[in-house]
């Protein structure tokens, strides 16, 4: 063999190898690929700072706790496949169990709902949703994800214009791929705690009346001794509670007689436990006819918000309404019935205030005793 043939023998022996090598490369590279898109997953931060993780396409979602409400602000109330016994009540009085209630009536329960629910482990297991939310204390998350297996994400918002509301809200969008829709919630929230702020923050105390909302509800019905100190209607539109002069916070029973040293100016209650105002009533009528408020015909409703957690879009429709016959001058372009609506096809999808009049909570005067 001569030595040009060695030459040129050799030379196609070192492009087939530099072939080889270039094409198993790229092969490599194509695997490595093909395996992080089909294993991806991602890593969330819960409420309670857990680390979440999670599969990138989420089509089903569980909801324990009251977190159904706040997916249905969220706007993924579509995607449960599991909901609490609560959610399927289909009343007014929470507003998001009538809106999705078709929707609802049909899934399976994972849990009781309330204050003191209890949650189906089973009902979670055989369902084997891609997430479960949960508005429940840290300790049950972390049972319940342990015995499931399933990833389960912590929603924890404490108020209507707190940080954990939107926190949640963004929680929400970035796991379920609904960033524009919660970001308009969001947005939408804080503009109307601007506005009610704005249109309240720069009224002398000296030109305020005073206010006490009475029959509110907690861990059951209340008559007029049920109150709120703190009442987050009346702290965003900076209203004198007399109850504040407790420095107490959160809801309470109080003793009537204080309400009558403190005899405020203006009286709002619960239109749905007037049965128990008007009970004490016709037992005490003196002391009821005493109170200014009740001289003046100036005793008005607030809708109850709290039923299974806290109704947002109630109490935020609720401030509204007490600015209007707090402040009338600062919200006379207020209509609160079209406010409220607004309010809710924001945060709802849809009108409901029809709805909640139906059921006996409107914004309306009361008369005690009627």
């Amino acid at each position: 063999m001569n030595k040009q043939k060695l030459i040129g023998i050799t030379l196609v022996f070192a492009i087939l190898s530099i072939y080889a090598f270039t094409s198993n490369l790229v092969s490599m590279k194509s695997t490595t690929d093909t395996s992080t898109q089909t294993s991806s997953s991602r890593i969330i931060t819960d409420a309670y700072n857990r680390q979440v993780e999670l599969p990138d396409n989420i089509k089903t979602i569980a909801a324990i706790g009251g977190s159904a409400r706040i997916l249905t602000y969220g706007g993924c109330a579509n995607k449960l496949i599991g909901v609490t016994d609560m959610d399927k009540k289909n009343v007014p009085a929470m507003p998001y169990s009538v809106v999705n209630a078709e929707h609802f009536k049909s899934l399976t329960s994972v849990g009781s709902g309330g204050s003191n629910g209890t949650y189906y482990v089973e009902a979670l297991v055989a369902l084997k949703p891609d997430v479960i939310f949960g508005m429940i204390d840290e300790d049950t998350i972390k049972n319940i994800a342990e015995k499931t297996g399933i990833p389960t994400i912590a929603i924890y918002p404490t108020d209507i214009f707190d940080q954990s509301f939107y926190s949640a809200l963004k929680l929400i969008g970035q796991v379920m791929g609904t960033e524009d829709h919660c970001t308009k919630v969001i947005e939408y929230v804080k503009s109307c705690k601007k506005d009610l702020d704005d249109r309240t923050k720069d009224i002398p105390d000296a030109d305020k009346p005073t206010v006490y909302t009475g029959a509110v509800s907690f861990r059951g019905a209340h008559g007029f001794e049920g109150t709120y100190a703190g009442y987050p209607p009346f702290d965003v539109i900076h209203a004198k509670n007399v109850v504040d002069e407790t420095s107490k916070s959160g809801a309470m029973l109080i003793d009537p007689e204080k309400v009558m040293i403190w005899n405020p100016d203006i009286i709002f209650l619960n239109p749905t436990n007037m049965n128990l105002v008007n009970q004490s009533y016709a037992k005490n009528k003196a002391f009821y006819n005493g109170l200014k408020a009740v001289q003046n015909g100036q005793i008005y409703t607030q809708i109850s918000y709290n039923y299974n957690w806290t109704n947002m879009e109630i109490a935020i429709a609720d401030a509204y309404y007490a600015g209007k016959i707090i402040y009338p001058k600062q919200f006379e372009d207020i209509n609160p019935i079209k406010k409220a609506d607004e309010i809710f096809n924001v945060m709802l999808g849809q009108s409901f205030y029809e709805k909640l009049a139906a059921d006996g909570s409107k914004f309306d005067k009361i008369t005690i005793g009627e």
